[in-house]
């Protein structure tokens, strides 16, 4: 009986075992170098288009300007949230970083996550002030770049560092709600009339650009806590948590196309409404969400299994 034991001990360990979690991280670092390049030249492309472009400035500015309809009581609502939002980002984020790196002693991955959390925020600012005015395209507009949005870097590279110190199991249901978190801090900005919904996405990317290599270096010096037992193992990591995002992107790509179709030209084509604006929050939906589903999937792979004891 104590052969049998240690055989199974050595077998859990075996080179075998072993090269095969190697490939894994490889495989894991080619995708994170993908993504990573994919944040990158999505940033570079809203950039061009919604700011370069007539019809880009045109769509993001309608957006902007119609959120007058509804400024009423959602607009006060989301002043006070935007006003909250930079304390409620740092106080959640570093509660829960704080609580996980002292309780799990996870101290190189809460340094990395702070890394980029302040990587993300200071890439922002700089960007604000490197990027050029907004060209005139004809289109009646501020010609200061606002492009990305400040507070939605914050939340989102809160709502990231979370993501980044949960365990496996914990981070389906981690994304969700940081990422709606994130996603509601992006409406409240355009809602308020702070921010186009390009410079919300932009945002996204530029997060999105910084989490996926620190993600990646937590996987590999934290690969001893980075196991779990997959999707359904756990209620927080029920599949749920990423067919719930699927479901809302889908929902909000449809009221993007039927925005854009009442206001597309041909019979029936109607003036001026709040079409675009609903079309704005539609595409900071998808991105946000898009962003959570694709982020959650890929630590999901990076994750290690964990093997059943006895084999």
């Amino acid at each position: 009986m104590t052969f049998q034991l240690k055989d199974s001990g050595r077998r859990r360990h075996s080179p075998k075992a072993a090269s095969a979690q190697a490939r894994g991280t490889r495989g894991l670092g080619a995708l994170c170098i993908l993504a990573t390049l994919a944040c990158l030249s999505g940033l570079a492309a809203t950039y061009f288009f919604f700011v370069r472009t007539t019809t880009g400035q045109f769509i993001d500015e309608s957006a902007l300007v119609e959120a007058v309809a509804i400024h009423g009581p959602a607009g006060k609502a989301a002043t006070e949230f935007l006003d909250w939002l930079p304390t409620i980002s740092l106080v959640v984020a570093a509660v829960v970083v704080l609580f996980v790196t002292v309780i799990r002693r996870r101290w190189a991955s809460a340094g990395i996550a702070l890394a980029a959390c302040v990587g993300a925020n200071v890439a922002t600012q700089v960007l604000k002030e490197l990027l050029p005015a907004r060209p005139f395209r004809g289109v009646e507009t501020l010609e200061l770049n606002s492009l990305p949005s400040g507070h939605t870097t914050l939340a989102a590279s809160a709502a990231a560092a979370v993501f980044l110190m949960a365990s496996p199991r914990w981070r389906p249901f981690a994304g969700f709600v940081g990422g709606s978190f994130a996603i509601v801090s992006g409406v409240s900005t355009l809602v308020n009339q702070w921010h186009r919904p390009s410079d919300v996405v932009a945002a996204f990317l530029l997060v999105g650009a910084f989490v996926i290599p620190a993600g990646w270096l937590i996987i590999r010096k934290g690969s001893a806590w980075n196991v779990w037992d997959g999707f359904g193992s756990h209620w927080a990591s029920s599949r749920w948590w990423l067919g719930l995002p699927v479901l809302i992107g889908l929902a909000s790509a449809a009221v993007a196309v039927y925005s854009l179709a009442k206001i597309a030209p041909g019979p029936g084509q109607e003036g001026s409404t709040t079409n675009y604006f609903w079309a704005g929050i539609s595409l900071i939906v998808i991105a946000g969400y898009l962003a959570t589903v694709a982020a959650t999937s890929l630590f999901a792979f990076g994750a290690r299994r964990r093997v059943p004891a006895g084999r």
